[in-house]
Parts: structure tokens; C-alpha cells; sequence
């Protein structure tokens, strides 16, 4: 019984701090939905990748290439390297995740972006207990992209919809990510690293061929000049 009203009052702690995440994933989720529906899946395959997956960007650029000829090679390294950010901040959040038993291997399967910057950042209140706390913002922040997903592979079922246009939303969601770590920073590393490596592939292997060559730059960049780049972050 006592833990029972500790996860219940973890989960009402945890709830205002996933409202903002609640409206942006609730209408991304919803274009994917219709996005997936339009591109001829059923409503299962678009709600079972939200469970499963559980990587937007990624769940966007698995339709495209569930789509495309057999190509496994290619599918895992263009998902290894859409994912790889996972790796850096995965790695900061195990020792937070130390003593929670079950619940270490969801809160590991779960972490995602927004998941990641309100249970490193947020300052857990006193008498609520944390491992809970981190559990119930990963669960409501998934919970909200599969009913996203789920409420846009209904309408992209029932209602016709045209799609012109639709798959560039995750082209907006990366140029507002984009700009966001350019207001952040002050000195434009990650930013740069970003934009003259899309760049120099782009003209070294081409329009069709540039993006696995990109995140690899990008991955191989960030790595080499990290200790510059934590500098100058600690500076600002």
C-alpha cells in the first residue's frame, strides 16, 4: 500500500512536468499516423511501431524505407546513426538510474529527448520518490506519441487526406531543433559541425547517398573536438 501511494503521488508530480511534451507529441504523432496511413499501412503497423520504436525521427524514416527495396545493412546504419545521440546522454543518465530495479530497464528503453532534459534537469521535490518520479515521465511521454499515433492512423483511415507536403514535418521538427541549439549556444560549435558536414558530403557523395556519410562526420566530429566543446559550453 505504501508504494502503491508513492507511485501515485510520483505520477502527479511528474504530469505538469510532461504537459508541453503532451501537445507536441500529441500533434507529431498524429502526421506520422496519417503520414503511415497515406503510405498504405495499416492502423496496427503505424501504433506498434510507437510502442516498439519509440524514436520519432526515426519512426519517420522507417516508413520511407519499409517502402524501399531490401536493403538490411543500410536500414540498421541509417537507424544506428539517426539514434547514436542516445549513446552520449544514455551513458550521463546510469548512475541516476542506479538502486531502481525493474523499473532501470524501462526508464532505459524509454529515454528520448524530452525524456532525457526533464529527468536530468528537474529537481525531484522532497518526499517523492525519484525512481517512480523518472518512471511515470518516461511512460507518460510515450503514452502520448502512441495516442498521437493512434488518433492520426484513425483519421488517415476515415478521412481522406492529402499528404503534399506532410513528410517534411520532420524536416521542420530538425530545422527547429536546429535553430534552438543555435540560440543556445554562443559559439555555434554543434551547429557548425551539423552544417559543414551535410554540406561536404552532399557534394562528395551526393543527394541520394550523403545521409549515412553525414551522421558518421557528424558522429566522428562531435567526438574528436568534445573537449573543446564542453569548454566553451561551461564558459557560457
Amino acid at each position: 500500500m505504501k508504494e502503491k501511494g508513492a507511485a501515485i503521488w510520483a505520477l502527479r508530480t511528474a504530469f505538469p512536468h510532461t504537459l508541453p511534451i503532451l501537445a507536441g507529441f500529441t500533434v507529431l504523432g498524429m502526421s506520422y499516423g496519417v503520414y503511415a496511413r497515406a503510405s498504405g499501412f495499416s492502423f496496427w503497423v503505424p501504433v506498434c511501431m510507437a510502442v516498439v520504436i519509440f524514436g520519432g525521427s526515426l519512426e519517420f524514416v522507417a516508413v520511407s524505407m519499409l517502402l524501399g527495396a531490401f536493403a538490411p545493412v543500410q536500414t540498421f546504419l541509417m537507424a544506428l546513426m539517426i539514434q547514436a545521440r542516445h549513446l552520449f546522454y544514455g551513458i550521463s543518465m546510469l548512475e541516476r538510474y542506479k538502486g531502481m530495479g525493474w523499473k532501470k530497464v524501462y526508464l532505459v528503453y524509454a529515454l528520448c529527448d524530452e525524456t532525457f532534459s526533464i529527468n536530468c534537469s528537474v529537481q525531484v521535490p522532497e518526499g517523492v520518490d525519484k525512481g517512480w518520479f523518472m518512471f511515470f515521465v518516461s511512460l507518460l511521454n510515450q503514452c502520448y506519441w502512441i495516442c498521437g499515433t493512434a488518433i492520426g492512423a484513425l483519421l488517415g483511415g476515415v478521412i481522406p487526406f492529402s499528404t503534399e507536403g506532410l513528410d517534411f514535418a520532420m524536416t521542420a521538427l530538425f530545422v527547429v531543433i536546429f535553430l534552438d541549439r543555435w540560440l543556445q549556444e554562443k559559439k555555434h560549435w554543434t551547429a557548425l559541425i551539423g552544417v559543414l558536414g551535410a554540406a561536404g558530403c552532399l557534394l562528395a557523395f551526393g543527394a541520394e547517398d550523403f545521409m549515412i556519410p553525414t551522421m558518421a562526420c557528424i558522429l566522428v566530429l562531435l567526438t574528436a573536438f568534445r573537449r573543446p566543446i564542453e569548454r566553451g559550453m561551461e564558459q557560457e
